[in-house]
């Protein structure tokens, strides 16, 4: 099997190409045909066009208003849980002798015919873990239609871990890691004779994975959902996050920044990273689609804004140890995380079978990422096999990284699937399998099997692979002598600036938060303006009709912007592949090859 990130299949004129045409000819035909018709029907459609605009850039302005207003909200409220459904809260990790910034959640059934019908049907327990990359904890319960929900539509009970907003002070690590497994411990007392299943989502992939690693034997299936294992996986010029590292220097960067912020890290740079991954969706495309359907998109857009824009922080303790061992150091899939002295990562450890959900249109968990720690740790099939472990994935073609946890389809399918047959799992033999899923079962009712299952058996040989290691092991080097030299000079008069006022300063200075919260009523003079603007537009909405030649002249307009972003994302991503390269490529050093 060959995993290769897929690409769009795209016209050969680029964006830069299209966009001389459109000068050269002046304005697309649809435009040009309307110089042959009547001067009244071209001043109509004219006209027509100048209303629908100044109507939608009425509801896109309200729309970026109510953005900063919730987000504002929700800071004046403590950044509350993303969670579409009620819950009790079991366990404060707060309250722990080592206390750490999270809690052990039991969902509630909410009312729901298919919830109440199902309750109790499935008797063993699921927990989701929530990636604590910068964002908030509720991803995993963004929907009705996610994995908390298609738990509950299964009748199992359903566990829901969710990080603070806020660290615990001198929390590490190995006291978040020590916390989760007390709470794996608390869902097992609560189901005696049920081994729970642990669902990790992103960043809590790996946290899952230790913990699995280290209860044995006691945990059901791992389900790892684009959960990256293997951080120096990816393809040339594909996945360019695995070069981010390198080209900061290391680890020095991430610790200045918790230095000048009084020990804590702020999660708006994680996110941030991720926004830089594909800045024409980030700062024009999103825009872009609310903007031709301010009316459809506004609720969808300001919802999803509301856990995009809202971050939480880590200590310096734990962003540096993420760093040192995971982004750079890659020591997971290697056997040298050492999270404390009684725990350290060993996934040869792993006994319950583990299923792996990646797809090849992620860009930041590419499938080389989730899946490239298996041939590490276990070389061959038979390897594998002798070490009777199952390892089973799950390959979407298409769907981007967020599309994972919170596409609606994606949660009806694969992830409704993944638990229709988490008995199934245990069943298989030691091997390597993937899961394949079928055409839906036609007339199957809510409480049954809504899709086929096959898994079929593969070869841990055929796994994407990335032979070449040279140049990210001058990464870790480099960074480790960049950092003892920046703790011994530059490391103490940044702690001695930093505090609470800095800290402050800093967080409501960065650019992910002034670009939301600066629409607010609070900050924008005009945004009472914009409320009126947008009663105006709702009282006499005029929508343009799809043939307006103006509304299609905007479209394909849109169209080329969005390509010239793609062009220069394309042109940056390359040049930093060669500076990459010639930073820490030696001569003699084997060509990287993914298989």
């Amino acid at each position: 099997m060959r995993v290769k990130e897929s690409r769009p299949v795209k016209s050969q004129r680029s964006a830069s190409d299209a966009l001389s045409g459109v000068v050269a000819v002046g304005l697309p035909p649809s435009v040009s045909n309307a110089r042959n018709t009547s001067p009244f029907n071209a001043m109509s459609s004219w006209f027509s066009y100048v209303v629908d605009v100044s109507q939608r850039g009425a509801h896109f302005a309200h729309a970026l208003v109510e953005r900063g207003d919730r987000l504002l909200e929700d800071e004046r409220a403590g950044l509350p849980l993303r969670l579409k459904f009620p819950y009790e809260v079991i366990l404060d990790a707060c309250d722990f002798d080592e206390p750490a910034g999270y809690s052990l959640l039991r969902i509630l059934p909410d009312g729901d015919d298919c919830f109440e019908r199902c309750e109790g049907r499935n008797s063993r327990p699921v927990i989701v873990f929530d990636p604590r990359a910068g964002h908030g904890p509720g991803i995993g319960g963004f929907k009705r239609d996610s994995e908390v929900g298609m738990a509950l539509h299964q009748g199992h009970p359903v566990y829901f871990v969710a990080h603070h907003m806020q660290p615990c002070p001198e929390q590490t690590l190995a006291r978040v890691h020590h916390a989760l497994r007390r709470f794996v411990a608390e869902v097992i007392d609560r189901h005696p004779g049920e081994r729970p299943t642990l669902y990790g989502n992103c960043q809590a992939g790996w946290a899952v994975a230790l913990l699995a690693a280290d209860c044995a034997g006691v945990t059901g299936p791992t389900v790892l959902n684009g959960a990256p294992l293997s951080y120096w996986g990816g393809d040339t010029g594909v996945n360019p996050m695995r070069l981010a590292g390198g080209l900061t220097g290391g680890v020095w960067a991430a610790r200045l920044l918790a230095d000048l912020s009084g020990g804590q890290f702020d999660g708006a740079w994680l996110a941030h990273n991720f926004e830089q991954l594909d800045p024409g969706h980030a700062y024009f495309g999103k825009y872009k689609a609310l903007f031709a359907h301010p009316e459809a998109e506004q609720e969808r857009f300001v919802e999803f804004e509301r856990w995009w824009g809202e971050y939480c922080f880590l200590t310096r303790d734990e962003i540096v140890a993420i760093v040192e061992n995971l982004f750079i150091g890659n020591r997971l899939e290697e056997g040298g995380f050492r999270i404390c002295d009684c725990c350290h990562a060993d996934l040869r450890q792993l006994k319950s079978p583990v299923l792996v959900f990646a797809s090849s249109g992620d860009n930041i968990t590419p499938p080389h990422q989730a899946l490239g720690w298996v041939p590490a740790v276990w070389p061959t099939t038979e390897a594998l096999i002798a070490g009777g472990q199952r390892i089973i994935y799950l390959l979407n073609p298409t769907v981007g990284h967020l599309g994972i946890f919170v596409s609606a389809d994606v949660a009806r399918r694969e992830h409704r699937a993944i638990l229709e047959n988490l008995d199934a799992l245990e069943k298989l033999s030691p091997g390597l399998y993937e899961m394949c899923i079928g055409e839906s079962i036609d007339g199957a009712e809510c409480p049954q099997p809504q899709y086929s299952v096959s898994f079929e058996s593969r070869r841990v040989e055929d796994l994407p692979t990335t032979s070449k290691t040279a140049a990210f092991e001058r990464v870790r080097e480099q960074s480790e002598q960049i950092d003892a030299l920046y703790r011994h000079t530059l490391g103490p008069w940044a702690r001695l600036v930093g505090g609470p006022l800095l800290a402050s300063a800093l967080k409501w200075a960065h650019p992910m938060r002034t670009s939301r919260l600066g629409w607010a009523h609070a900050f924008n003079p005009f945004a009472n303006g914009v409320d009126l603007a947008a009663a105006w537009a709702g009282n006499r909405r005029a929508p343009v009709s799809a043939d307006n030649p103006w509304a299609v002249a905007e479209a394909r307009s849109m169209d080329v912007l969005s390509g010239l972003f793609d062009d220069w994302r394309r042109k940056r991503d390359a040049s930093n592949e060669t500076l990459f390269a010639t930073l820490y490529q030696h001569q003699g050093d084997e060509v990287e090859v993914s298989e």
